[in-house]
């Protein structure tokens, strides 16, 4: 059993950066990969980043590419999203959740049984 807290999020302007952060309670850490996903109002939620147990293997769907950064400091049990030249299009609300690494790629949104609250993003252009 995993629980996520997500915080940091909040209304930037368009240019501007934040850092969301994923807050986990799994007793090991490296045994479970933690993915971003968003859903803005009227869409799918989409997956948005993810990285693996130890942090050696990252994702991005291409329109974070280059923008967005995922990280994992597993002695905090944290993952952090720094967003950053954000658009108005990165608005939505921002989920984290984890899948035991034993389910095979991060990219695939199959498995992620472990969700946090979410937390809001309002990019103004």
């Amino acid at each position: 059993q995993v629980q996520l807290v997500e915080s940091g999020g909040g209304l930037v302007q368009a240019g501007g950066s934040l850092r969301l952060s994923c807050a986990a309670s799994g007793r090991t850490p490296s045994n479970y990969a933690v993915g971003w996903f968003r859903q803005a109002p009227g869409k799918e939620r989409v997956i948005v980043a993810a990285v693996s147990g130890n942090g050696g293997s990252t994702y991005y769907v291409d329109a974070v590419k280059g923008r967005f950064s995922i990280s994992r400091d597993n002695a905090k049990n944290t993952v952090y999203l720094q967003m950053n030249s954000m658009q108005a299009e990165d608005t939505a609300v921002y989920y984290c959740a984890a899948k035991w690494t034993y389910y095979g790629r991060i990219s695939s949104v199959d498995k992620y049984d472990y969700w946090g609250q979410g937390t809001q993003v309002t990019v103004s252009s």
